[in-house]
């Protein structure tokens, strides 16, 4: 095997110090770290979710992989910088306000840079304003939005017309998910996107942006 699919299989398997000497490795043998991330790291994770939307991979093994791939790319951090590699784009995400939940809106985060875009994560509980406002400040490419609960699903809703009323709407992309939200209900609040899952979150995220 290649040292990259050696990455891959290392973050596969949640082995942070294996995956910190071969990223190592790695970059004393002169690959670039872009190749390293791609090839490597990002493979690993990509795999896990397909594991994952297929269930086969369950969320313990999930939370095990992201510190091994973070673990990896904190080395290669300065070198990406160095190199002038981007995120793929960015993702304002958050929980809306009404709703404590977060597992599920921390899976896909961890999905979404595992497919590397770059996450502000805005937490829980969090009002239409307070998304507006972190819109106008980081200007991402998404906005993706998380509720398990019925009666703050409509927040939802909320933001999309908060983001319409501050001149924001077309700049962004709007995801929505969570249990009781729906297709139909991601259509009539005119949002962008559904995904049922994490994984199927990180896949239509990529339809955003046009260079992936």
């Amino acid at each position: 095997m290649s040292i990259f699919e050696d990455i891959s299989e290392a973050v596969y398997d949640g082995d942070e110090d294996v995956v910190e000497e071969l990223v190592r490795d790695g970059l004393d043998d002169g690959l670039s770290a872009q190749d390293i991330l791609d090839r490597g790291l990002l493979d690993g994770m990509e795999r896990l979710g397909e594991g994952f939307k297929n269930n086969e991979v369950f969320v313990p093994e999930l939370l095990i992989a992201a510190r091994a791939l973070n673990r990896g790319t904190e080395i290669l951090k300065e070198k990406l910088t160095e190199e002038g590699v981007e995120a793929v784009g960015k993702v304002v995400i958050a929980t809306v306000q009404g709703d404590m939940h977060d597992i599920g809106k921390n899976l896909v985060k961890l999905m979404l840079e595992g497919a590397g875009f770059e996450i502000v994560d805005l937490g829980v509980d969090v009002s239409p304003s307070a998304i507006v406002k972190a819109v106008e400040e980081h200007s991402p490419d998404i906005v993706a939005l998380s509720s398990l609960l019925t009666t703050t699903m409509n927040q939802q809703g909320a933001v999309v017309e908060a983001l319409k009323s501050a001149g924001l709407r077309d700049k962004v992309a709007i995801m929505v998910g969570g249990a009781p939200v729906t297709e139909a209900f991601c259509e009539q609040i005119g949002a962008d996107a559904y995904s049922p899952d994490a994984s199927s979150a990180a896949e239509r995220a990529k339809m955003f942006i046009p260079r992936t």
